[in-house]
């Protein structure tokens, strides 16, 4: 998994590097325009569009390069290649473009410092250091070459003051200047990187712990959870015998003790089941998936809280898009979901009130809205409403009972299914729950079964 992730930062890189060389190759196109038409500089035209047509024709190339390595088994060591690849042909394509336009007398041979920043951020150490001799090596040969008059000077005239003449301490003056520059550059970039990747690599360490430690405590809590759950279902059991007067009949105060402690084993019983849900959810990499018709899942929803509805008058209804029928996800889980949901917006809607559940095709994916007219949430706490155990203020208000739950294993399912949930609410004036749901696989790994009829 590391491994991967390395890769595709490797490639990401990579393609950086080509996006640098376009804005390049654009700023070469502009300069040699604007130097030679407006500003009367004199540059050597053809030659510098030609740098430019060739540091395009290396961008084809790197691309080319690139979509093959992706599209193979690939180690880290492939992509360095191209990186050092693109780095010495840039170094080469600079060398070349300094000579055409006023040798080591043009500001732009600050550049290769640039290109010894970037060798260092993507490179190990040695190979930026081997990029640094490279250029070092470009710019000496280049100037020694111009001075002894082995290659021309081009002068820009109208620009900088030619003093290539001056003699051999003025070349070497620039050229030591520039490489001890080159190399402390690299020296210090690297320092500041290694830096960096230690400090990654710490926090990538702590964080597997962490996560190490959270599957330990929901391993625990899935234990102690599942037994609760056994000695619960005895004990909810028993009092159920004696509150419906099973064992024999009970005085009053004795059934409305009975009662009470049936209705409250009954919510914890619930609560318990919710909490062993969303924790097996945590734990369990199965996600069996297959390609169902939201349609019939959101009408067998519907009709699973049809009564829950009618005890308060409220109006509950559907609107399916036909093109947002065929999704692909658990469908069990999805009903699930959309049931718990409903429920949760006919407990906190006033009588006479409306629940409404609506899907949309929305490219991709499927945009499914559960909207009410209920207590909503306070501004504040829509953020909150998600996390485990949380209850809104006002939700307390209207039902002293709740696990705090139901939004969160909401959220686990549909982020499982690689979808986005989120609430939008006014306090007083109603709720609306939307998640979207991808209507193809995202993974080609998972378990597919089409059970379309």
């Amino acid at each position: 998994m590391e491994q991967n992730n390395q890769i595709t930062r490797l490639i990401g890189q990579a393609y950086w590097l080509i996006k640098l060389r376009w804005i390049a190759i654009a700023g070469i196109c502009l300069a040699t325009f604007f130097a030679g038409n407006v500003a009367g500089v004199s540059v050597e035209d053809v030659p510098l569009y030609c740098i430019a047509a060739a540091l395009v024709l290396e961008n084809i190339i790197s691309l080319l390069l690139l979509r093959y390595i992706t599209g193979i088994n690939t180690v880290d060591a492939s992509i360095r290649k191209i990186i050092n690849f693109q780095i010495t042909t840039d170094l080469i394509a600079l060398t070349i473009l300094l000579h055409y336009s006023g040798g080591i007398e043009n500001p732009i041979i600050i550049y290769f410092v640039f290109h010894m920043i970037i060798a260092s951020i993507l490179l190990p150490a040695y190979e930026s250091y081997l990029q640094a001799t490279l250029a070092a090596f470009l710019i000496t040969l280049l100037s020694v070459l111009e001075y002894k008059g082995i290659i021309p000077h081009h002068c820009l005239t109208g620009f900088v003051i030619c003093n290539m003449p001056q003699g051999p301490i003025y070349i070497l003056g620039h050229v030591f200047i520039l490489v001890t520059t080159l190399y402390i550059v690299v020296y210090m970039t690297n320092s500041i990187s290694t830096q960096l990747r230690n400090q990654e690599e710490a926090y990538r360490q702590a964080n597997i712990q962490l996560q190490h430690k959270d599957r330990i405590k929901d391993e625990y809590v899935l234990r102690v959870t599942h037994d609760i759950k056994g000695y619960l279902a005895a004990i909810h059991s028993c009092l159920g015998v004696l509150a419906h007067g099973i064992a024999g009949p009970l005085n009053e105060q004795q059934a409305d003790f009975a009662n009470r402690a049936y209705d409250r084993t009954k919510k914890l019983t619930s609560f318990v089941r919710a909490l062993l849900r969303l924790t097996e959810m945590r734990l369990s990499d199965k996600f069996e998936t297959a390609f169902f018709h939201l349609n019939k899942t959101v009408s067998a929803a519907v009709e699973s809280v049809q009564t829950k509805a009618d005890e308060k008058n409220i109006t509950l209804s559907s609107d399916i898009d036909p093109l947002a029928d065929k999704v692909f996800g658990n469908q069990f889980s999805i009903e699930e979901t959309i049931t718990n949901l409903l429920l949760n917006s006919i407990k906190y809607t006033p009588e006479n009130g409306t629940v409404r559940v609506q899907a949309k095709d929305n490219d991709e994916t499927v945009l499914v809205e559960i909207s009410d007219t209920g207590i909503g949430i306070p501004a504040s706490e829509i953020d909150k409403v998600f996390d485990e155990f949380y209850r809104a203020s006002n939700a307390r208000k209207v039902e002293r009972e709740g696990t705090g739950l139901g939004l969160s294993i909401a959220k686990q399912t549909i982020e499982r299914h690689g979808g986005k949930i989120w609430a939008q609410s006014r306090e007083g004036a109603g709720t609306k729950i939307s998640f979207t749901l991808p209507k193809h696989s995202l993974k080609q790994d998972e378990k597919q079964i089409t059970n379309l009829d």
